[in-house]
């Protein structure tokens, strides 16, 4: 079944900056969450910060275009989108260094995942190269002092016990010692010199924690983290293994997945994501760096890696080049909302999976189609080495991913990929997009085993993109799709962009 298309308009955007200004690596978005109900974003950078956004309560912003076609319709429902506020940030992870491997930990997040919201209380999860964190944001009421007056004059204690301030006298007041004290509460005395404050002003404030730290479990560098639906446990994934914790218990795990070979010289693949089964607990995918994905049934075996169902493309087994298994590598993977279709993403398509289906995709989306012959130029700058990440809307008609030039593509279920919408990643499509930051250095990793606010509401949807001439300093990497309307949060280097449907 077939959706209707989807037009695409500018919603807000956060971080931007004006194009003469350099963007700091440590601000780059790394890493971008909404959480289930869409009441939150979470977003991470390289630089080990964790920023999150809060829906403004009972604000929804209704285009003029949309209002006129919901008056032409039966079923007046108007067409609404959030939109979201700074609520907090805090540091989540700082560069460290492993005097045992005598390498350098960045501060950089790589996932954030929500956990479930318990007593008003919301729930975290980061991670960088080795340690994962959980970390608890709480509201609290802040009193500040509205109002303060302070007398230039000064008194000493003396001449404060003889002011008229203390009156001795026969009235209901208390009675010390025989005698009476009375405050007067006079601002005009003499010897009083700070008045009692007008007001208070009270304001709510978020505040983070670090409840637990799940430490020394990956020898590799973590790529993927993932809650369980039973809301209890989640997976950690590296190059080699898996490991599964339970969220309470931060000084041990299981590992259900080893890939690593005794003899490293016979490594053929590793892995690059794991995710959960949106509805079976006891369901768990994993992707390969040769385009495989592997779906295991954590009840059947204590070490999952040997009762796996491969889902793989039959297209791949024919000739293969130096290039093959490079761009073959999937980058990242996400359940659909019924459980059924499994979306992934590697470096020249996007792919729909049906698990019923394990010899062949169901559809491929092309993204990169027109740099196959630049796979050459792409594996000597590094580009070729980048990670996409994928997202699929609420009802799982849609789907999305990055690509250069800060350009969005967008697809709907059941329609060729020639016909996908794309939306660049720009407030205003005649400025000059602002340089990102150098490219960093490689990661010690085996991954690479050959190797502020506005709003504005113009239709992005039909933008005209030259794909023959793209910008490889722009890059698209991360996005979420909100899990119940269609608006999509995307990062352009230090920018958080939003764009609704």
């Amino acid at each position: 079944m077939t959706s209707s298309p989807l037009h695409w308009q500018f919603s807000q955007v956060f971080g931007e900056r004006s194009s003469d200004e350099e963007i700091e690596n440590s601000d780059v978005i790394s890493a971008i969450e909404f959480d289930k109900t869409g009441d939150y974003l979470a977003v991470g950078d390289r630089g080990g910060r964790i920023v999150i956004f809060e829906k403004e309560t009972g604000k929804h912003v209704i285009s003029k275009q949309s209002y006129q076609n919901d008056l032409n319709r039966s079923n007046v429902s108007l067409l609404q989108h959030p939109e979201y506020r700074y609520k907090t940030e805090f540091q989540s992870h700082e560069p460290e260094f492993d005097y045992l491997k005598s390498v350098d930990i960045e501060e950089k997040i790589n996932k954030l995942k929500w956990c479930t919201a318990l007593n008003g209380s919301l729930f975290i999860l980061s991670t960088n190269d080795k340690t994962i964190k959980l970390w608890k944001v709480k509201e609290r009421k802040v009193k500040k002092v509205k109002e303060m007056d302070v007398s230039p004059h000064v008194s000493s204690e003396s001449s404060l016990l003889s002011e008229s301030s203390f009156i001795k006298g026969e009235s209901k007041s208390s009675v010390s010692n025989g005698h009476q004290l009375e405050w007067t509460n006079n601002n005009n005395t003499k010897g009083t010199n700070i008045t009692p404050s007008n007001g208070q002003n009270v304001s709510d404030a978020a505040f983070a924690r670090c409840r637990k730290m799940y430490a020394h479990a990956h020898d590799y560098n973590i790529n993927s983290v993932s809650i369980n639906s039973d809301g209890e446990t989640f997976v950690s994934a590296d190059d080699l293994r898996i490991n599964l914790w339970n969220l309470e218990v931060s000084d041990q795990c299981f590992n259900i997945i080893d890939t690593k070979p005794t003899n490293m010289d016979d490594l053929t693949e590793v892995i690059t994501s794991a995710e959960f089964h949106p509805l079976h607990c006891n369901l768990l995918a994993y992707s390969s760096s040769r385009g495989f994905i592997r779906l295991v049934d954590m009840r059947q075996s204590a070490l999952c890696d040997r009762s796996a169902t491969i889902l793989q493309d039959a297209d791949t087994r024919g000739p293969k080049t130096f290039f093959t298994e490079i761009v073959a590598s999937i980058s990242s993977i996400k359940f659909a909302p019924d459980g059924r279709h499994v979306l992934s993403r590697d470096y020249l398509n996007l792919k729909l999976w049906d698990m019923r289906m394990s010899n062949s995709r169901v559809v491929t989306y092309k993204i990169h189609e027109h740099l196959q012959p630049k796979l050459c130029d792409l594996y000597n700058n590094d580009a070729i080495f980048d990670k996409f990440d994928c997202c699929i809307s609420g009802d799982g008609t849609h789907f999305a991913t990055g690509s250069y030039s800060n350009h969005m593509r967008i697809f709907r279920n059941g329609v060729g990929s020639e016909e996908g919408a794309t939306v660049e990643a720009k407030r205003n499509s005649n400025r000059k997009q602002p340089q990102q930051a150098a490219s960093r250095r490689r990661r010690s990793s085996l991954s690479n085993l050959a190797r502020g606010l506005y709003r504005q509401g113009n239709d992005v949807s039909d933008a005209r993109v030259d794909e023959f001439s793209c910008d490889f300093k722009l890059k698209l990497l991360h996005l979420a799709w909100h899990p119940k309307t269609n608006l999509i949060a995307c990062s352009a280097g230090n920018s958080l962009f939003m764009y609704y449907a």
